[in-house]
C-alpha cells in the first residue's frame, strides 16, 4: 500500500506519507538495492522526499564514497533527495557510534539516523538480553525507562541534524512496553525533541513510536516524517502501518489544535 489519496490519513498528516525518510542501499551489508533503484522506485511510488540512509559505525570509511554516488545519481523531476547515515546510540551519556571525521552538514551528509538497537546502558550499550537480566537483577522498569528517556534526550541535545529512527523498538525487544512510559516521560521526550530541532520518524517495518508517543511530539510541535526502513527497493514508499498509527495520534490530539507535521527535508 503506498501513500494513495484514499490511504492517506486527513488533513496535514497525510502529506507524511509522501516521503520516505529511512531508505537503505547495498551502502549497507544488510540491504539489497542499489542507489538508483531506490531512487527509481520512490519516484514510482509518488514520493516527494527520500532520505537515502546506510548504517555506520565509528570505523566506517566510505561516507564520502556514498555521497559522491548519491551525487552521480540521476534524480527524477518532483523528487527532493535528501541524505543520512544510521548510527546507534551507545549509552546513557548519549553518545552515538558514528566516524570522528563524520560531516554532517554542508559538504556532509544531511542527517544523522540515530537509532535505539541496544539498550543505553551506564557503561556502554546492552544487549536486549543483558537488559533482562539486569531487570531480573533488580533493576526496576521505572529506573530503566527513566534511562531510556534521559539518553534519549542526551543525545538529542548533543546530536545536531538528528533524526530518532524506529525509537523505542528496542522495548519489546527487553521485555517492556512503551504504553509503560506515561505522559510525563513522552513530555519530556517530545520538548526535547522540538527544542533540538530532531527530527522523529514513524517507522513503518518496526510500527512505532506508538500514538501516544506521536501525539506527544505533536503537541510538543516536534518534526515528524514517515519512513519504511527499507532493504529493498520495493519496499520504498509503501505504508501499511504508518497510515493507522498517525490516525490515532490524531485522534488522541483531536482539536486541541491543528496538526503541524507535514515537513520539508533538511
Amino acid at each position: 500500500m503506498s501513500g494513495t489519496e484514499a490511504d492517506r490519513p486527513t488533513g496535514p498528516l497525510g502529506d507524511l506519507l509522501l516521503g520516505d525518510f529511512h531508505v537503505h542501499s547495498t551502502f549497507s551489508d544488510d540491504a539489497r538495492s542499489t542507489l538508483a533503484e531506490n531512487i527509481a522506485a520512490a519516484s514510482a511510488a509518488g514520493l516527494r522526499t527520500v532520505r537515502l540512509t546506510d548504517h555506520v559505525r565509528a570505523s566506517t570509511t566510505w561516507v564520502p564514497e556514498f555521497l559522491t554516488a548519491v551525487a552521480a545519481e540521476r534524480i527524477p523531476a518532483g523528487l527532493a533527495i535528501v541524505t543520512g547515515v544510521e548510527a546507534k546510540l551507545l549509552d546513557a551519556s548519549g553518545a552515538v557510534d558514528t566516524p570522528a571525521d563524520l560531516v554532517v552538514g554542508p559538504g556532509g551528509v544531511d542527517a544523522v539516523v540515530i537509532g535505539d538497537h541496544q539498550f543505553p546502558g551506564t557503561d556502554g550499550p546492552w544487549s536486549p538480553r543483558a537488559t533482562r537480566e539486569r531487570l531480573d537483577a533488580g533493576l526496576s522498569d521505572d529506573d530503566a525507562l527513566d534511562l531510556l528517556i534521559e539518553s534519549s534526550i542526551r543525545t538529542m541535545r548533543g546530536t545536531p541534524h538528528a533524526q530518532l529512527a524506529h525509537w523505542f523498538s528496542i522495548l519489546p525487544k527487553v521485555g517492556l512496553d512503551e504504553a509503560q512510559l506515561g505522559d510525563e516521560r513522552l513530555l519530556a521526550w517530545a520538548q526535547a525533541a522540538a527544542a533540538t530541532g530532531t527530527i522523529v520518524e514513524v517507522n513503518e517495518k518496526w510500527e512505532c513510536p506508538g500514538p501516544a508517543a506521536i501525539a506527544a511530539l505533536l503537541r510538543a510541535g516536534a518534526r515528524i516524517v514517515a519512513s519504511t526502513d527499507s532493504h529493498l527497493a520495493t519496499d520504498v514508499g509503501r505504508y501499511q502501518r504508518v497510515p493507522a498509527l498517525l490516525d490515532a495520534a490524531a485522534a488522541l490530539v483531536g482539536g486541541e489544535r491543528e496538526p503541524t507535521s507535514r515537513e520539508g527535508a533538511r
